[in-house]
């Protein structure tokens, strides 16, 4: 049997792994799923004179709303459960989705957008919940890694997708968002409560033990180095194309052809977070910021388009690791109890990341006077932190005994 065979052999609950990873996705949907349709929106209502800044808006914003509720939305996940609450923001994530399709007016589809952030905010907490409670740690990190080797492909049908749609009806592209319906049929039939076996799991090791208090020391530590994290990611996410104007490369469809193989890097970062993942946290942590940091500098530090795409590929490997890296690490901070909690800071302080790096990144920019500029400083950013993550790696390695 080949190594493909048997890793996918090994994995267990495969309805319930198919279907969180599924849901994983719909969260993106509310930004790769507009990219297509901004211009047309815009046209669309030339009339309003706030259109031009509005409309970018009203994709980001589903971003901003998960930032700010996620935290509480783990709190209701801890007290009221994950199946009943997923059902529901994944029905009601469908019919704020597809709302815009039948509306007109910018101010109403911006407040459904705001509606589906509060729906996204549930759908992710619950779904990294859920993958923490219905499997050990070696059954986490395979969905993790299936979740980041299957991400990019998803991506880039939903673009095609939304795209063609579009092409036929200034806002089709909202009907991707139909996509949630099958999704919740699917955990209709396939998820079921853990907390239940769980909990009687947990009082048959320790019948004493009551629920302990949070942890609030590791909530901190995640959501300083997730917010961290983030906004490093979404450096070229954001500002790419500007770093390529820089070196001569201004055609949207040219920045989109060079883009396009140094993308497919992050199925071997994904495959990097699995090779590392039985490893300590810190040295997971430091093998990301290291990649990231030379990625991003050398991107910076490019002069000609060639020396651009090495880059690109560089930081595009980081990428793939990060998403699974930072969830199965914060997955490991919370217990049972808390982990509803635990894993909303994550989100949040993800997408807080994701809100405050274009911020971050242009005050770099006015200081260095170039984009290529802030790419530098975010990349000796990134070196900074693997630095503190080899010395936390390093101090957590139990010292070896010297020999006379």
């Amino acid at each position: 049997m080949n190594p493909v065979s048997r890793f996918f052999g090994r994995l267990t609950m495969r309805p319930q792994g198919v279907t969180l990873v599924s849901a994983a996705f719909l969260p993106i949907f509310a930004i790769v799923s507009m990219f297509p349709i901004v211009a047309s929106m815009i046209q669309h209502f030339a009339t309003d004179p706030d259109a031009a800044a509005k409309v970018p808006l009203m994709v980001t914003a589903p971003g901003l709303t998960v930032a700010v509720l996620a935290p509480f939305a783990g709190f209701f996940v801890d007290k009221f459960g994950r199946r009943r609450l997923l059902l529901g923001c994944t029905f009601f994530y469908g019919l704020f989705g597809t709302a815009p399709f039948f509306l007109d007016d910018l101010d109403q589809i911006f407040a459904t957008r705001l509606m589906l952030g509060v729906c996204e905010a549930g759908i992710l907490t619950i779904v990294n919940t859920l993958i923490a409670d219905y499997w050990e740690d070696t059954g986490r990190r395979d969905w993790l890694f299936v979740q980041g080797v299957v991400g990019p492909f998803l991506a880039s049908g939903v673009i095609l997708l939304s795209g063609t749609v579009a092409s036929l009806r200034w806002n089709g592209g909202f009907l991707v968002y139909l996509v949630a319906f099958p999704i919740f049929f699917a955990m209709l039939t396939f998820m079921f409560e853990p907390k239940r076996a769980q909990m009687a799991k947990v009082q048959a090791e320790t019948p004493t033990a009551g629920i302990s208090a949070f942890p609030i020391a590791a909530a901190a530590t995640v959501a300083l180095v997730t917010l961290f994290s983030s906004a490093l990611y979404y450096v070229f996410i954001v500002n790419g194309s500007i770093a390529f104007g820089e070196v001569g490369v201004r055609d949207p469809g040219a920045v989109g052809r060079m883009s396009f193989l140094p993308s497919l890097f992050v199925i071997p970062g994904a495959l990097l977070f699995r090779i590392l993942s039985g490893r300590a946290n810190a040295v997971q942590l430091a093998t990301f910021f290291g990649i990231i940091g030379t990625g991003l500098a050398v991107i910076g530090l490019a002069r000609t388009p060639g020396e651009m795409v090495v880059g690109l590929c560089i930081q595009q490997t980081a990428a793939g690791m990060a998403v699974p890296m930072l969830v199965a690490w914060a997955q490991t901070k919370f217990p049972f109890e808390h982990r509803g909690r635990g894993m909303g800071i994550w989100t949040g302080a993800f997408f807080f990341g994701q809100f405050s790096s274009p911020w971050l990144v242009h005050q770099m920019n006015l200081a260095t006077g170039t984009m290529q500029g802030a790419f530098v400083a975010s990349g000796c950013a990134a070196l900074v932190g693997m630095a503190v993550a080899v010395v936390a790696a390093l101090r957590a390695s139990p010292a070896v005994p010297r020999t006379a």
